[in-house]
């Protein structure tokens, strides 16, 4: 199956703590189903001091649930993900508007 959100689209959260929150993916995990979005769904993790590297709290983009993601169109907006041929290649475009993403 064809990926509707691949790295570096512009996505908006749908549900939960960050409900609203946009930012840019950075990684995607298909077989998981989730998804990291720069700035959202932040957790804190504590590093250990080093000789090289300064210890303490720093925050990290956990992954979020694909279903929860919705891929901004071109106005801003949120909208779904379809799938059309264009000259011989299969490409996605935005259901609101029709555009090519």
């Amino acid at each position: 199956m064809a990926a509707k959100l691949r790295k570096g689209d512009k996505v908006v959260v749908l549900a939960g703590k960050d409900k609203g929150k946009q930012g840019e993916i950075s990684q995607v995990m298909p077989k998981a189903g989730k998804a990291v979005v720069d700035g959202v769904n932040m957790a804190i993790r504590h590093v250990r001091q080093s000789q090289t590297a300064q210890g303490g709290r720093t925050p990290k983009a956990m992954p979020i649930d694909l279903s929860n993601l919705a891929i901004l169109d071109a106005n801003g907006k949120a909208t779904r993900v379809g799938f059309r041929e264009e000259d011989g290649k299969k490409v996605r475009f935005a259901k609101t508007t029709g555009d090519v993403i």
